[in-house]
């Protein structure tokens, strides 16, 4: 399976945990890795090459930090430019049927600030429930995603843990990560 994680991290360089899951990542051949902030700092996205990217692909992994309850605005740009009506969904928009999509987010609260009655009133799966809906839409099937909490207050032990777990997740058959 050919998979490819889009980073989406407006100050990557500086983060422990998505950087930590960068390096990781690396470590794998079978594993393609693009820093969306480093190819478009101007925001003009190249929607073409964008769209070849996508069908040489089965598996896309979008991985970011948890921005306001969403993603931050490049991706949200991304999604809104490449995922076009006509391509991506609507009549002849079949571009993406069958690809697997996931999002692996790291978040600054810990897992209980994320659930119903918790600090954040939401479960993270509920947050990202409009990502999903636009990869679905696409035609696209949404895997589980993999979350880190409480990545600011990490220790780099348990930093270095998670990266080695976020791996695994994204490497996993479908199967397995939906049960």
């Amino acid at each position: 399976m050919k998979t490819m994680v889009i980073i989406a991290h407006p100050h990557l360089n500086t983060s422990r945990a998505n950087l930590a899951f960068k390096h990781e990542l690396e470590q794998h051949a079978d594993i393609d890795v693009r820093d969306l902030y480093q190819e478009y700092p101007n925001w003009e996205i190249d929607v073409e090459r964008e769209q070849r990217l996508l069908l040489q692909y089965d598996r896309i992994v979008f991985q970011f930090p948890f921005y306001w309850y969403s993603c931050p605005p490049l991706l949200k740009k991304w999604f809104d430019d490449v995922l076009t009506f006509g391509w991506a969904f609507g009549p002849g928009g079949e571009h993406l049927k069958g690809k697997e999509f996931m999002v692996a987010t790291t978040a600054g609260g810990t897992e209980s600030a994320y659930r119903s009655g918790g600090e954040n009133w939401f479960t993270i799966s509920e947050l990202l429930r409009p990502i999903q809906r636009t990869l679905t839409k696409c035609n696209g099937t949404f895997l589980p995603a993999f979350v880190t909490y409480n990545a600011n207050a990490g220790t780099d032990a348990y930093i270095a843990q998670e990266a080695r777990k976020y791996v695994e997740h994204i490497q996993a058959g479908m199967l397995a990560l939906v049960h």
